[in-house]
């Protein structure tokens, strides 16, 4: 059938399989919506007949694809030991020089010298006067691992507050809160959520959406995480704009005393307006020759992607966040209309511009304090699925985004309609032709600050589900992604920045999928609940039957707290928010069974010498567990430490929770700040369960564990 071919061909999947021996047909009209997204016409039979026609020729003139792999410990790859004997193979290196041979043909996969890391470029021309030119990434075929166990703190930075935060955690307070861990505590990392650049919120109307993981913009953080006061030109405030960033400090501090003291919520939009406000005043202040000439390397470092940002943030503050909405001449970046109006707000574009860089400066000081506390990683950034349909990424790279398309889920055991998330997907053919260059900046712009990146949802390597504007989630279909080309661009800049990489891959994932991240060094995500022997029993997983390549955690952001579920306390929210899809009464009796098998097993080991019934305890024996396993990281969510029992995100809800804005809490829901959770017996109390570890020998401070086969010393 010229549809399903003409669709394969493309990646685009007119099945798919929710569990294993079920196959389940993607509509005629979701592949057809993608196709067309992908610029090819299936609209009628006829239509689907010659794009085929047109497909099948393009790639049979094509000698190679736009992108090709070349593992640097590996032979040759198909696309090039395949080339007919006597084909021309020329490589224009990343750094300078040229590499030529000549294709020995099928017999022999030996090629030229070894090349070097990078992305080259490629051109070859056959005997039988086909030619192309693509991109060749040399890549290692591994990103290194962790050469010994570590742990690390797991938190929402925004939850965050100290004394002197701004109603909000910011990037002075991770810096402290790593020096004090990787001292006090011996931690090897601190896991933040993503600290994109949000959509700012329209003048008039309704509040920005608060969640980190719907960003305008992947490729630059957001301001609204700087700490004022360490900007340097704050300290040149004279006069009159002292005296207005007195005040507004002093109105953060009672947004600040509101959260903290009064139950109220953090209030982003709320602390945006302060900050902006005081980094305004601060752009008026000359910068210092040194200042100005590391201004100007990070200008030139950025180059256009910050002018485009910049640029976007710009317009916004004129024509509203989506730029869906703008006049039609600034909605193409690239128009003389755009190129006019940034002309004329070059005042606003050097404002935000200066904003990229202060916000990155700061990062690369808290992953510093980190490093120089002690942590072998240091800061964990968190890269989200994709980015908001109006924002700054969808409107400077739009010829790399699928229109009409939305990324989410298919149904599933766990939400029957399937899922929306509302983030425009990339495409993978304008991926290739560019060399992954987009998805190169992104990574190299997250890792600069970083020790390792977290992938959220690092499925989306192979494959995404797309879903058509207009239509419900259960009507999209599967796109696939060069997974290999997406890997090796990856394992190349966690290289360059000699990172380590965390996938996410919590629920149903497709076959093979671990098994390939784990050949490459992609390590996965462990949730103690979650591991179960499924295949069997479906008792709780031993802890030595565990995977060694993960973080292993007790919670997430998406889940609730340990304390909650040790109490039940989850259940009953979610009954009260009217999320359950069955009787109050079963719900509980099965979360009542899941908490006493694990407590039981946990008081057989010899976890919970007390025995169950005390919650600190069996917080702490959870984390014994943890410990027992052979992952090679150990991840604690910070709230766990003082027993906070509110989920940071609450999936499933909107304004029926408060989603992304609550602090840090204790067991009794008051607010927590950073300088009281350096001094709580309870946190003190969890965090030696490590130093107990240590003390066998098997932890930080203590004699290295054997690494496992393939690890690479941090």
């Amino acid at each position: 059938m010229p549809l399903s071919r003409l669709a394969a061909s493309y990646g685009v999947a007119t099945s798919y399989s929710p569990s294993p021996g079920r196959t389940i047909p993607a509509a005629d009209a979701a592949v057809i919506a993608a196709l067309a997204a992908l610029g090819v016409d299936a609209s009628t039979p006829e239509a689907a007949a010659a794009a085929l026609a047109a497909r099948e020729a393009e790639l049979s003139a094509r000698p190679v694809p736009p992108t090709v792999v070349l593992w640097a410990d590996g032979p040759l790859p198909p696309p090039l030991a395949a080339l007919p004997q006597g084909s021309r193979v020329g490589v224009e290196l990343e750094e300078g020089g040229t590499v030529e041979w000549t294709a020995p043909g099928t017999e022999r996969s030996e090629g030229p010298e070894p090349l070097p890391l990078g992305v080259h470029r490629l051109r070859v021309r056959t005997p039988d006067g086909r030619h192309a030119e693509a991109h060749l990434v040399v890549a290692p075929r591994r990103i290194r691992t962790p050469g010994r166990r570590t742990h690390g703190l797991l938190v929402q930075l925004y939850s965050l507050l100290s004394r002197r935060s701004w109603g909000m955690g910011d990037l002075g307070d991770l810096g402290e809160l790593a020096a004090w861990a990787g001292r006090v505590l011996g931690t090897g990392f601190v896991q933040v959520n993503p600290l994109h650049a949000a959509v700012p919120s329209p003048p008039e109307g309704p509040g920005g959406d608060p969640s980190p993981y719907r960003p305008s913009s992947r490729r630059f953080p957001d301001p609204v995480h700087l700490r004022v006061e360490a900007v340097p030109e704050f300290a040149y405030l004279r006069g009159e704009a002292r005296e207005r960033a007195e005040e507004l400090c002093r109105k953060a501090g009672r947004l600040r005393e509101g959260v903290l003291g009064q139950d109220e919520l953090i209030d982003r939009d709320a602390v945006w307006a302060l900050k902006r406000a005081a980094l305004e005043l601060l752009h008026d202040v000359p910068l210092g020759p040194g200042r100005r000439a590391a201004y100007n390397a990070f200008l030139a470092e950025q180059g256009p992607a910050l002018e485009d940002h910049a640029t976007w943030s710009a317009l916004a503050e004129i024509h509203g966040p989506d730029w869906h909405s703008w006049p039609a001449e600034l909605r193409d970046p690239d128009s003389p209309g755009t190129a006019r109006a940034r002309r004329e707000a070059m005042d606003r574009v050097d404002f935000h511009s200066r904003l990229a860089w202060l916000t990155d400066s700061q990062l690369g000081a808290a992953q510093r304090a980190a490093r120089e506390a002690g942590m072998d990683i240091g800061l964990v950034h968190d890269l989200a699925v994709g980015v908001h349909p109006g924002g700054a990424d969808a409107w400077a790279q739009q010829r790399y985004f699928a229109p009409g398309m939305s990324v989410g889920a298919p149904p599933d055991a766990f939400n029957a309609r399937g899922q929306d998330w509302g983030l425009p997907p990339w495409r993978p053919d304008r991926l290739a032709e560019s060399g992954y260059a987009p998805y190169r900046a992104l990574l190299r712009g997250l890792l600069r600050n970083a020790g390792a990146l977290r992938i959220d949802h690092v499925m989306g390597l192979f494959r995404l589900w797309w879903v058509p504007e207009g239509r419900e989630p259960t009507e999209g279909t599967y796109v696939r992604y060069d997974a290999e080309a997406m890997l090796a661009v990856l394992a190349l800049e966690a290289h360059r920045a000699d990172a380590l990489v965390i996938g996410e891959d919590l629920g149903t994932v497709e076959p093979g999928v671990r098994e390939t991240l784990r050949e490459h060094g992609v390590l996965g995500t462990s949730v103690l609940w979650f591991e179960r022997d499924w295949e069997g029993t479906g008792r709780p997983l031993p802890a030595d039957a565990w995977r060694a390549d993960c973080v292993a955690t007790a919670t997430t952001h998406d889940l609730p707290p340990t304390a909650a579920r040790l109490t039940g306390e989850h259940v009953r929210l979610r009954h009260d928010l009217g999320l359950l899809t069955r009787p109050l009464a079963q719900e509980q009796a099965e979360a009542r069974r899941d908490v006493r098998e694990w407590l039981g097993l946990l008081c057989r080991l010899g976890m919970l010498p007390g025995g169950a019934g005390c919650e600190e305890d069996e917080i702490r024996a959870v984390h014994r567990f943890l410990l027992a396993t052979p992952a090679r990281m150990i991840g604690i969510w910070l709230p766990d430490a003082v027993g906070d029992r509110r989920p940071q995100n609450l999936p499933g809800t909107w304004d029926q929770y408060p989603n992304w804005r609550l602090p840090v809490a204790d067991a009794t829901g008051h607010p927590v700040t950073l300088e009281q959770l350096a001094a709580s017996p309870r946190l003190h109390a969890l965090m030696a369960v490590f130093r107990e570890e240590e003390g066998r020998g098997s932890g930080r401070g203590g004699s290295p564990r054997t690494a496992p086969p393939g690890a690479h010393p941090v």
